[in-house]
C-alpha cells in the first residue's frame, strides 16, 4: 500500500518517517520529497507498506496525529491522473522591461536609454 504523508516538518528525514510507520507495521520503503533545485523537504513524503491491513491501521492511527510538533495528514496515495504533468513553478518572464528614461530630469531634454 502506498501512503501519503502531508504537513511534514520540513526537518523530517526518510528514516524519521519510516521509524514513525514501523510502530504500525513492516516498511517496504520511506521518502520524503525533495526540491531539486534546494535540496529542502517540500513537506510531504510517501511510505510504502507491503500488508494492506497494516497500511490501513497505519493511516487511521496517524492521520492529524502529531509528528515532530506539526498534526500530519496520512491517507493512501492517489496515483496522478494520466497525461497530467506538474511543473516545479515558474515559466514567468522576467520583469518588467527595461527601455525609457524614467525619472531623472523631467522638464528638460530626454536622454537616450543605455539598453
Amino acid at each position: 500500500m502506498d501512503i501519503y504523508v502531508g504537513n511534514l516538518p520540513y526537518s523530517a528525514t526518510d528514516p524519521d518517517l519510516q521509524e514513525l510507520f514501523e510502530q504500525h507495521g513492516k516498511v517496504t520503503s520511506a521518502r520524503v520529497i525533495l526540491d531539486r533545485m534546494s535540496g529542502r523537504s517540500k513537506g510531504f513524503g510517501f511510505v510504502e507498506m507491503p500488508d494492506q491491513s497494516e497500511g490501513q491501521a497505519a493511516i487511521e492511527a496517524l492521520n492529524g496525529s502529531d509528528f515532530m510538533q506539526r498534526a500530519i495528514r496520512v491517507n493512501e496515495s492517489q496515483p496522478k491522473p494520466a497525461g497530467e504533468r506538474r511543473s516545479s513553478g515558474g515559466g514567468g518572464g522576467f520583469g518588467g522591461g527595461r527601455g525609457g528614461d524614467r525619472g531623472g530630469d523631467r522638464g528638460g531634454e530626454r536622454r537616450e536609454s543605455r539598453w
